[in-house]
């Protein structure tokens, strides 16, 4: 919003005002005079104009006849321009306002070489933007995007153990392979069973999987070069065999002749192998205990889980080859013909896919918000006068916005800042944004003297505008780049381009498009003398500068103060009715209402970003996870815990403390202790049955060999020196109940916590933690952000508003709308997330712009009463703030219609600021403010 917090106060108007020619626009008769408020000594202010009125009623109106003195000797001489608030005030002020005065006589000098030369300002913005935009060449066209790079946090704990994992354990997956012993994820592609009867253990059942399992192993792809890849070339293998996608179907193909009542639950003993089916079968429903496992009665889901090969050109072939699974995958219950079973697939490409197809469903949104922009915009300036209608400035204003855009995304792709996806939100946003400068500035235009040489009254508009759009530019950009101190680089990213983009906006209205409303103002001049020009039977008007007049209506009163209805429903209705005693009790009651609803939303809100949400919503990935979610929510990963220097194994002692840290993470609520794996118990078992001495470290260390040929998968467990010295191993617990993203971020600092009081050096670590890692940062980040971006506001305020009482007003402002937008996240169904952060930061932006006007005009006013200073404060300003927050809910509003959760999170929190930031500026804070 583009509101000037720098000018209220009545002032008496410079001499040559005084002196201009009777009949303007000022002089005429006042009728609203008797009922607005006094304007105390001084010429009474004039009310901001339809389009994004000013915040200078008075002052501002350097040359301008809007509030021109009444005619009379009593008018006093002007005083020095630096010091005339201070000479009218009523009573001393604390002034911090130093760079107020040096800001609006820079702009009234470039405002005249604008007006002067606008055709240079005009093309040469142009000219830079033509230049920049050709950067659009570098948006990517394969939309490739690092999904762990930019939506987890920099520098993250699991980061690090990852890195300790890969440099200390290494596994052959031709020999032996366990997907819970890999430091990263494993390409693969995934189907889920469901059976349409109340469990899949049915011979007929399994018959109708195997046929889907078979037909998914028979999938060939052939490349461009004629090249074809089976599965059986790309498959992940154990022991020389493709790893089976489900080892209880597997083991039923093989004999047919299993006997399903028996199988236990989560640890089955298949043909004499330990076998655990906690995440292979979902729905289940369990009977008597049968030891560590219990009597599997019923089974709702299967998981059908193909490994594929990973490194160097293996990449390449596994992924040709789940692209085409994918292709196949969506019609095999209807090429099958399966009719006892419901499939739904997935594979480890599918979110980079799904988000990157998500980010062309917003485009056709940007032409939409774009035209209803330019309709906003030309129904703000219209009037009904041909001189004073401003709808093609308007009209440029948008296309000026949209110049900004082309020239820093140009920039940025040029410096090479990556483009990610969520950046497709800031376009929206700075279309809403961007428009409030143009309407400030044709109000300030709207407010000069048709009279004055175009250079004069340019230089008029850019003084009075000056501290208005600046003070406003620098605390949304401030507030984006504050963005840039966060962990996660999609948001840095984000905030980088939106803020550099306002600067354009910001460096185009001044430039080119105050020269396109010079070359406006020639036309005022032209439509001007074509209608006071007397008719006669002979004249020829030209047709051009006929269409150039439109609408061709005669000009009603050329001088006559440009009031708008809206100004004078909020000095005239809505003023004395908030003010009125039974008014300020029910908004009272409505902010404790809102206070308290909001800080009980504070503690419900749920954190994180769900990666399934980054697709939209009609993807394949969605019934995915969601079967998952209701039938392989039970169980989750299994983490290790990784011993990470060296230890005596051999010595009792440090055994029974690493066995005590063990029992720890298995007494955990989240962890089933049945499902722990680690070597040492294991190799303890091993060499009691051989009556060896576990004590002794060189029997310890000569058995360790024969040990791990019986059971070479341990061998990938235990990092043994050519010294004999064994620097590091695991163990594996296997987590539970972690399905939401609060236990999720609760087991994993618990794990972590445990880890570190642990007498022995433990790290815990699952290639999930990766992102898991973002619940525990997001919180701290978003606080980060907004303590930081909000102590930047508040000393902007003190530098450009000169009034300290303000900045305490203004922080007071962002504290309760940031509670308030967090809040009712958790009602709006809004996770607190790298998205949602975005927001937030914003939000501090437009609550400063918001409250620092209406509290400015508050403490500026003249009134006697605190009550009467709160109608003028809204008469002034009512509706700026409100043509404010109807601009940018315009601007996002489109995105509600989007089909996937990164756009519609955009456009709701948005409009929560939006509708919170203006109750604040229109309700609350005047009411408030009459209390003190």
């Amino acid at each position: 919003m583009s509101l000037n917090p720098s000018k209220v106060a009545p002032e008496p108007e410079p001499e040559r005002e005084a002196e201009q020619e009777p009949g303007s626009e000022a002089q005429g008769p006042r009728p609203e005079r008797e009922s607005g408020p006094p304007a105390g000594p001084g010429p009474e202010p004039e009310p901001p104009s339809a389009a994004g009125q000013d915040w200078e009623p008075e002052r501002s109106r350097a040359a301008g006849p809007s509030a021109e003195p009444p005619p009379g000797p009593e008018a006093p001489p002007p005083p020095p321009a630096s010091q005339s608030e201070t000479l009218w005030a009523p009573r001393p002020r604390c002034h911090t306002n130093c760079l107020e005065a040096p800001l609006s006589r820079a702009f009234q000098r470039l405002g005249r070489k604008v007006g002067a030369h606008p055709w240079i300002f005009l093309l040469l913005p142009l000219a830079l933007t033509a230049i920049l935009g050709t950067g659009l060449m570098y948006l990517p066209r394969d939309g490739e995007e690092d999904l762990e790079e930019e939506y987890t946090p920099i520098g993250s704990p699991a980061k690090a153990e990852r890195r300790f994992v890969q440099g200390h354990f290494t596994a052959n997956d031709s020999l032996v392979f366990s997907i819970s012993r890999k430091s990263a994820e494993v390409p693969y592609a995934s189907i889920l069973v469901v059976s349409n009867a109340e469990t899949l253990l049915e011979p007929d059942i399994l018959e109708e999987i195997s046929k889907v399992d078979d037909t998914v192993q028979a999938l060939t792809v052939t490349q461009d070069n004629g090249t074809q890849i089976p599965y059986g070339e790309v498959c992940a293998r154990n022991q020389g065999s493709c790893v089976p996608p489900n080892p209880l179907l597997f083991a039923w193909k093989r004999n047919k002749g299993l006997n399903l009542r028996t199988i236990t639950f989560p640890i089955y003993s298949l043909a004499g192998q330990i076998v655990s089916l906690a995440n292979i079968l979902g729905g289940t429903v369990l009977g008597e205990s049968t030891g560590p496992s219990q009597l599997l009665l019923q089974a709702k889901a299967m998981r059908l889980q193909y490994y594929l090969e990973t490194g160097g050109e293996d990449n390449e072939r596994s992924k040709a080859w789940m692209i085409h699974f994918l292709t196949k995958a969506s019609s095999l219950e209807e090429s099958l013909a399966l009719k006892k079973i419901q499939v739904v697939y997935f594979s480890s490409l599918s979110r980079q896919l799904e988000f990157e197809a998500t980010s062309m469903t917003v485009i056709p949104l940007f032409h939409l918000a774009y035209l209803l922009i330019i309709l906003f915009a030309i129904i703000s300036c219209y009037r009904c006068d041909c001189v004073r209608n401003k709808m093609w400035v308007a009209v440029f204003g948008v296309i000026s916005v949209a110049l900004a855009v082309v020239s820093g995304f140009g920039l940025m792709l040029y410096i090479g800042v990556p483009f990610v996806l969520i950046v497709a939100n800031s376009p929206f946003l700075i279309l809403g944004v961007g428009v409030d400068d143009m309407f400030i500035m044709i109000s300030a235009w709207q407010k000069t003297s048709l009279m004055d040489n175009i250079s004069e009254r340019m230089s008029d508009v850019y003084s009075k505008v000056a501290v208005s759009i600046t003070i406003t530019t620098v605390t949304n950009v401030l507030a984006f780049y504050t963005g840039i101190m966060t962990s996660f680089r999609s948001v840095q990213y984000f905030c980088i381009y939106t803020g550099t983009t306002l600067l354009f906006c910001y460096f185009y209205n001044i430039t080119c498009f105050g020269a396109f409303m010079a070359l406006d103002g020639k036309r005022e001049v032209a439509c001007l003398r074509w209608l006071k020009k007397p008719e006669t039977p002979d004249q020829k008007c030209s047709s051009l500068k006929k269409s150039c007049c439109l609408p061709c209506n005669s000009l009603q009163d050329e001088y006559k103060a440009d009031i708008h209805p809206m100004n004078l429903f909020f000095r005239d209705c809505f003023g004395p009715f908030l003010i009125s005693t039974k008014s300020k009790i029910f908004v009272v009651l409505l902010y404790v209402s809102y206070i308290i609803a909001s800080v009980y939303g504070c503690f419900h809100v749920q954190e994180g970003l769900d990666l399934r949400t980054l697709a939209s919503d009609d993807s394949y990935i969605t019934p995915y996870f969601n079967v998952e979610e209701d039938h392989f929510s039970t169980y989750g990963p299994s983490v290790m815990v990784i011993v990470t220097e060296a230890l005596d194994y051999w010595d009792k002692n440090a055994r029974q403390k690493l066995e005590t840290c063990l029992a720890d993470f298995e007494n955990s609520e989240y962890v089933d202790k049945n499902l722990t794996e680690f070597w040492l118990r294991e190799y303890v078992k091993y060499m009691e049955n051989l009556h060896q001495d576990i004590n002794d470290k060189t029997v310890f260390l000569s058995n360790i060999p024969t040990f791990l040929m019986e059971f070479p998968l341990f061998a990938y467990d235990i990092n043994i020196t050519s010294s004999q010295e064994i620097i590091c191993s695991r163990a594996f617990v296997q987590t539970m109940g972690i399905s939401s993203s609060t236990n999720k971020k609760l087991m994993l600092l618990q794990f972590r916590n445990m880890a570190e009081k642990c007498e022995v050096p433990l790290m815990v670590y699952n290639p999930a933690f990766i992102y898991f890692d973002q619940y525990s940062a997001i919180v701290e980040n978003t606080v980060r952000n907004v303590v930081v971006a909000s102590a930047a506001m508040f000393i902007v305020s003190l530098l450009l508003i000169p009034h300290p009482l303000c900045s305490l007003w203004v922080t007071f402002a962002i504290a309760s709308v940031i509670v308030g937008v967090t809040g009712f996240m958790a009602f709006w169904n809004v996770n607190l997330d790298s998205i949602s952060m975005i927001n937030l930061v914003i939000c501090i932006g437009f609550s400063f712009d918001f409250s620092a006007h209406i509290s400015y005009a508050f403490v500026s006013s003249s009134e006697p009463s605190v009550d009467r200073k709160a109608i003028e404060a809204l008469y002034l300003l009512g509706y700026p703030v409100l043509q404010s927050a109807v601009s940018t809910i315009i601007g996002v509003s489109v995105l509600s219609a989007a089909n996937a959760y990164i756009f519609r999170t955009f456009f709701k929190i948005m409009f929560l600021v939006m509708v919170f930031g203006a109750a604040h500026g229109l309700v609350f804070i005047p009411v408030f403010l009459t209390f003190f």
